[in-house]
């Protein structure tokens, strides 16, 4: 626990910033400036789940190998092999890898980014758990040698996201996973711009002129990475109708979440192009901090569980229900292990009675749920509101605190008992690929204080997890899904609070966006206007 506060504390003091030398932007440079969904302020890839935090990953790092469009592992730093046993990975690193200080890429910078990650990263951890050794025999080989056969390794470590193992320099990578780096240099497409950053308000990044991107065409975050564009720009504005009016009267370039009851303004606009380019979506969720009454309690869990209803959330969240969908399935429901067993409390609508009669059997005491409400999210500001009204209604005394996104990623982080500055609950959003199996879904890490957020003990999920990567057959992975499925529904994990699609929009002048999850910017084409 004394790891996690540090971790804590080192988020809310924020970093020091080691400043390169950037020259100034040029009048004839092509800048392309976007409202992403929330400011940037923890810079730290690996201590952190938050999507902005991964955007700015994807901008300054690079990944071993990556997941194409159709989920298969792609070389993107290194190709590799596999012995015949299943127990050796060898890894050879690309010709033209450099970080942004000059410096080659090397194994030994390999090594240790993967060290770091596999301490934090939920299916990492289980790979490391059958490691041998990891080690880098020369500069452009590392050898992954396992006790036993891992089969979904390359899909791993190629996720494209819930903390993808991105590459750092050997001396960065050695920071400990309980403290966020100081030092932000990658060998990524962009060069961070640390004298332009304003935690929260302002981040730019330079195009990386020395990156040489992999041959072949783009594919989420596969392929080349070919930048088009001197700079990137994202700049924060909390409110919605402030950021359609700026895209729609051409002072930014780029909304990556429209507001469903905005959108007529820019689709009346013939400038701009508003669409949605992740048909997968993502998953809404609650989740509650087992370490701390009430939601130490499995039935006080539960009871919570009946008070909600996935189709009042969404319907407030969405308006439309073209943008959403009832699902109760942890791992997606369009998925190869979707499943819905054990989800009826929550996809059939509240139940504030039943919900009350098993608070009063479980003994409920009237401790406060600390409910942690951000205000400037479009995805994520309705659902703390839904969620205290019905809390109320079952019986709970609800404690509403309002704060930015980005302060409920730093407090989240912390194991502080609720009334000295910790938490009972808060809501978040996954994108449906980062949550498609046990190994990639964070929230199903039983490992107490190295889960994600929440930390719940739980052994007899890590047994299944450790099953599901021992089966042999889709059909025998299926089928343990289905039983982590019902678990998690019967131990609460999170509240599973449906699918949902968020458009996106940008000026016409924009042009070759990757169809991504993930918004990227290589690849893309500013024209004149």
């Amino acid at each position: 626990m004394r790891g996690r506060r540090r971790l804590a504390a080192a988020l809310l003091a924020g970093s020091a910033l080691v400043v390169p030398a950037i020259a100034p932007a040029q009048e004839d440079e092509t800048t392309i400036t976007a409202v992403m969904h929330s400011g940037l302020r923890v810079l730290d890839p690996v201590i952190t789940t938050a999507h902005i935090t991964r955007n700015h990953g994807y901008m300054i790092y690079d990944v071993l190998t990556a997941v194409d469009e159709n989920f298969e592992p792609q070389p993107q730093m290194a190709d590799w092999e596999v012995s015949e046993d299943g127990l050796t990975y060898t890894f050879t690193l690309r010709d033209g890898l450099m970080f942004h200080d000059g410096a080659p890429v090397t194994g030994a910078d390999v090594v240790a980014s993967l060290t770091r990650w596999g301490q934090r990263g939920s299916g990492g951890q289980l790979i490391f758990d059958v490691t041998e050794s990891l080690e880098a025999p020369d500069d452009k080989t590392i050898v992954w040698t396992l006790s036993e056969p891992f089969a979904p390794l390359m899909d791993v470590i190629s996720k494209q996201s819930a903390v993808p193992p991105f590459i750092m320099p050997a001396r960065v990578a050695e920071t400990s996973p309980d403290e966020t780096i100081t030092e932000y240099v990658g060998s990524g497409p962009f060069v961070f711009n640390e004298e332009e950053y304003e935690p929260g308000v302002n981040v730019t990044y330079e195009k990386f002129d020395d990156y040489v991107p992999r041959e072949g065409e783009p594919s989420w975050m596969a392929g080349g990475k070919v930048v088009n564009v001197d700079r990137v720009v994202w700049t924060t504005m909390p409110d919605a109708l402030t950021a359609m009016n700026a895209l729609a009267a051409g002072e930014i370039d780029y909304l990556e979440q429209v507001q469903i009851d905005l959108m007529p303004i820019l689709q009346n606009s013939p400038d701009v192009t508003v669409e949605t380019r992740d048909p997968l979506g993502y998953v809404t969720i609650g989740r509650p901090n087992f370490l701390f009454p009430p939601f130490d309690n499995k039935e006080i869990r539960q009871a919570a569980m009946h008070a909600l209803s996935q189709e009042n959330m969404l319907a407030t969240m969405q308006g439309d229900p073209e943008y959403y969908n009832v699902c109760g399935a942890v791992f997606g429901c369009a998925t190869p292990l979707g499943d819905e067993s054990g989800s009826e409390p929550i996809t059939s609508g509240a139940n504030p009675e039943e919900a009350r009669a098993m608070l009063e059997a479980a003994g409920y005491d009237g401790t406060p749920v600390v409910l942690m409400a951000p205000t400037d999210v479009t995805s994520l500001s309705n659902q703390p509101v839904v969620a205290a009204q019905a809390l109320r209604e079952a019986g709970f005394e609800v404690d509403m605190q309002s704060m930015d996104w980005q302060s409920v990623v730093q407090r989240r982080a912390q194991q502080n008992p609720p009334s000295e500055g910790g938490w009972n609950l808060f809501f978040t959003n996954w994108m449906v690929p980062e949550i498609s199996d046990p190994l990639i879904n964070v929230m199903l890490n039983g490992r107490g204080d190295d889960a994600w957020f929440g930390w719940p003990t739980d052994p007899e999920i890590e047994e299944m997890r450790k099953a599901f990567v021992s089966a042999d057959t889709p059909e025998a992975q299926k089928e343990i899904a289905v039983q982590i499925q019902e678990h998690a529904m019967d131990l609460v994990n999170y509240l599973m609070l449906g699918e949902y699609v968020i458009p996106q929009a940008r000026r016409n002048a924009i042009q070759n966006m990757i169809p991504s999850p993930v918004p990227v910017f290589w690849n893309m084409t500013k024209e004149a206007e």
